[in-house]
């Protein structure tokens, strides 16, 4: 079995959005060769990343999706609601009408329908889903987003390990990124009031010339200095300073007028089409997770209106997404992850809406690692059990890690406890693996 030793030392938690704060206030007095990201276009740099390094980007559609209106449709059932269901291009495989274009690329993905995760609460089953497991009283476990940064960041990156964008207000403090024991230098950065990074710009009142020269004082004081030292604050000092340099580089990643306008068109113009064209830059410059969160779909009223607006945008956006990677030559590398915190019952309400439920429904994983065209779980023809092939959180979770090619038993050190990836005894769903 796989070790790792965690190391939690308050040296190394490193705030990066309090530093990048911080040295906004102070007059942004680092460098940064804003020429670096032109690099990172570079089809050498971009080859390099295809073969090394696997990324993630995952559609949180919070508030809970409805599985009867997407992935698992029951129609002619008595709680199936008024939407038909149409054939993909995988034989038998038959989703809900709102999306005819993820119908034509259900070959990329795998579905797993018997998702039973037993929690229909929307703040503790959003951490859940986030997680793969349940907090203990004394430990908060790290995101998904947090365990990739630190498996498949690299130190010397000149970009974010982890970006979130969850722009609506609705449930946004159920949905906060995370990064638990592993410490604030794996948490992400949080958008939440535009597209755009805050304190990253370098102010106007100061030249590039003067900025560059600010930062070659800064590395020679910093030279000088640390002859004859050696200490692990100072080392922390020097990696987070780095760090923000190529952070401050990367800025140009998160400006979709940067891409041609047909690519944009391709996407469409609203927000979240728009963020997940952010998220496709960053992966392909070498982010290793991206989330983007797409609010609100918690239906409790008008459920079948609320979903006739929101899959074909859905549906949209990720067929778009898996053409746009798929055609850069990034599949293979990439995976896009659907996931809500649960789904909606079977029945419907007096309001003709649909009430959170976490015992049969849905999610969706493309790309890399992957048995693409195939479906896990089976429900029951009203869709209120999962008949056969069951699968929870830790298991989903446990199936993520070994497509991207992680032991999920992998241990991290709190202390001398060790804390494995998912928890003891759970297992990779292997009918899906690619």
């Amino acid at each position: 079995m796989a070790r790792n030793t965690f190391c939690g030392s308050a040296a190394h938690a490193v705030d990066r959005r309090g530093f990048l704060g911080g040295l906004a206030a102070a007059g942004a007095a680092v460098a940064a060769d804003m020429t670096a990201l032109n690099a990172l276009a570079a089809p050498g740099v971009n080859g390099a990343l295809k073969k090394t390094q696997k990324r993630v980007i995952l559609l949180w559609l919070a508030g809970g999706a409805s599985q009867l209106e997407t992935w698992d449709p029951k129609p002619g059932a008595t709680t199936g609601g008024p939407f038909r269901s149409i054939q993909t291009d995988v034989p038998g495989l038959r989703i809900s009408e709102l999306m005819p274009k993820m119908a034509a690329r259900m070959k990329t993905t795998c579905l797993i329908r018997g998702l039973n995760t037993k929690n229909g609460d929307h703040g503790s089953a959003a951490q859940t889903m986030m997680r793969g497991r349940r907090d203990e009283a004394a430990l908060r476990y790290p995101d998904l987003g947090a365990v990739i940064a630190r498996e498949m960041g690299r130190a010397d990156s000149k970009v974010p390990d982890y970006v979130t964008f969850y722009t609506q207000t609705e449930g946004r403090n159920m949905a906060p990124g995370d990064a638990g024991f592993l410490g604030a230098r794996y948490a992400p950065m949080e958008l939440t009031t535009s597209n755009y990074p805050e304190f990253i710009k370098r102010l106007d009142g100061i030249t590039d010339l003067d900025h560059q020269e600010r930062g070659e004082l800064r590395d020679l004081l910093g030279k000088q200095f640390g002859r004859g030292r050696s200490s692990e604050t100072m080392n922390s000092q020097n990696e987070a300073y780095q760090r923000v340099r190529g952070i401050m580089a990367s800025e140009k990643l998160f400006d979709v007028t940067q891409e041609p306008q047909k690519v944009r068109d391709r996407y469409g113009s609203t927000q979240f089409g728009e963020q997940v064209l952010i998220a496709r830059r960053l992966v392909e410059a070498g982010v290793p997770f991206v989330r983007v969160g797409r609010a609100w779909w918690d239906s409790h009223g008008q459920n079948f209106e609320t979903h006739q607006e929101m899959v074909p945008e859905l549906d949209h956006v990720m067929a778009t997404l898996i053409d746009d990677l798929s055609e850069r030559g990034m599949l293979d590398d990439v995976m896009i992850v659907t996931l809500s915190e649960f789904g909606r019952t079977p029945s419907i309400n007096s309001s003709l809406g649909r009430d959170h439920f976490a015992s049969a429904w849905s999610s969706t994983i493309t790309g890399c690692g992957i048995k693409r065209g195939s479906v896990y779980g089976k429900t029951d023809p009203k869709g209120q059990t999962v008949v056969s092939e069951e699968a929870d959180a830790g298991s989903l979770f446990a199936t993520i890690y070994s497509a991207l090619g992680l032991d999920p038993d992998k241990n991290y050190h709190v202390g001398s406890r060790p804390i494995p990836l998912v928890n003891p005894g759970v297992h990779p769903i292997s009918a899906v693996l690619g």
